[in-house]
């Protein structure tokens, strides 16, 4: 994938892929604002399967996720932006675009 892609899409591709469809799904599952690391991993490795992509992805999507602030994580356990809590909260489809807005609006 990097090889096709500049680093920057890449990374771009794998925080949206992460976000998609292992975090807001996990979040929405577990109706939760945090989840812990085994719970994340247990997802993750569901969802890999299924997507046939490398842990190494994910893992580089979900330390973007945490750059961008969009998660924040706090021993092992990782929590989403306050500001996506009302998304959560009603149950509503929260992509990629809409976080990111979210969590920079000061």
């Amino acid at each position: 994938m990097l090889s096709e892609k500049g680093k920057y899409a890449s990374a771009t591709q794998n925080r949206r892929f992460v976000w998609k469809e292992i975090v807001w799904p996990l979040i929405l599952e577990l109706n939760d604002v945090a989840f812990s690391l085994e719970q994340y991993q247990k997802k993750r490795d569901q969802i890999c399967k299924e997507k046939n992509v490398t842990i190494t992805q994910t893992s580089r999507g979900l330390a973007s996720l945490l750059q961008k602030g969009i998660i924040l994580k706090e021993d092992k356990i990782y929590s989403i932006h306050f500001r996506l809590i009302p998304y959560m909260r009603l149950k509503a489809e929260c992509d990629y675009a809409t976080a990111i807005h979210e969590v920079r609006i000061k």
